[in-house]
């Protein structure tokens, strides 16, 4: 009976020593996850170099993974280069991105919405900067983007994946040409290349 009650009580003791470091485990990794997930976003950077100057812009590769990665991977084809605003309004946005200068080009391709109410980049939502994908409806993402020139609380129906780190003037002063049928500026704002940086 002894030897028994002396193996229970190592048994209960062991039981109590592990929930205790898993509880240390836990209390240690919520309290470094902000930090983790600040490092993880901004893992890369695409300078955008336009004919009015340079527009350098994080992305939020932890929040929104896979608009994030298409806009690397299509910098890096030079799918940008050449490209143009087709679309540009004062106290809103200028959009970009569409091979075909319309609007209505796509690089062949669609993906799905990254809308997580739980990530800094929702949160923060349409704000002046902030850099997202425009789209046709749900799950129709490609090619075209958009940076916020003002804050403005548009529905959370356009995945954000960027916010804009230098430049911000640039993109103002494109918003602000002067523009013809369908917010289209009347002397072509040519965006030259997409450089990336990876850190």
């Amino acid at each position: 009976m002894t030897f028994i009650k002396n193996k229970i009580w190592f048994i209960s003791i062991a039981i109590i020593i592990a929930v205790m470091l898993a509880l240390v485990v836990v209390s240690q990794t919520q309290k470094s996850s902000p930090a983790l997930e600040e490092m993880e976003n901004f893992q890369n950077t695409v300078t955008l170099e336009t004919s009015l100057g340079n527009i350098k812009i994080g992305l939020y590769d932890a929040d929104a993974p896979r608009a994030s990665a298409n806009f690397v991977e299509l910098a890096r084809k030079g799918f940008y280069n050449g490209t143009i605003f087709h679309r540009v309004i004062d106290g809103f946005m200028i959009q970009g991105g569409c091979p075909e200068g319309t609007g209505r080009g796509n690089p062949g391709y669609s993906f799905e919405d990254e809308l997580n109410p739980e990530t800094e980049s929702f949160q923060r939502g349409y704000v002046k900067g902030t850099v997202a994908m425009a789209n046709s409806g749900p799950d129709t993402n490609g090619s075209q983007f958009f940076i916020m020139v003002a804050d403005v609380p548009l529905p959370h129906l356009y995945t954000i994946f960027g916010r804009v780190l230098e430049g911000q003037e640039v993109a103002n002063a494109i918003a602000r040409v002067q523009t013809g049928a369908e917010d289209r500026p009347l002397e072509n704002i040519t965006l030259y290349r997409a450089l990336v940086e990876s850190r």
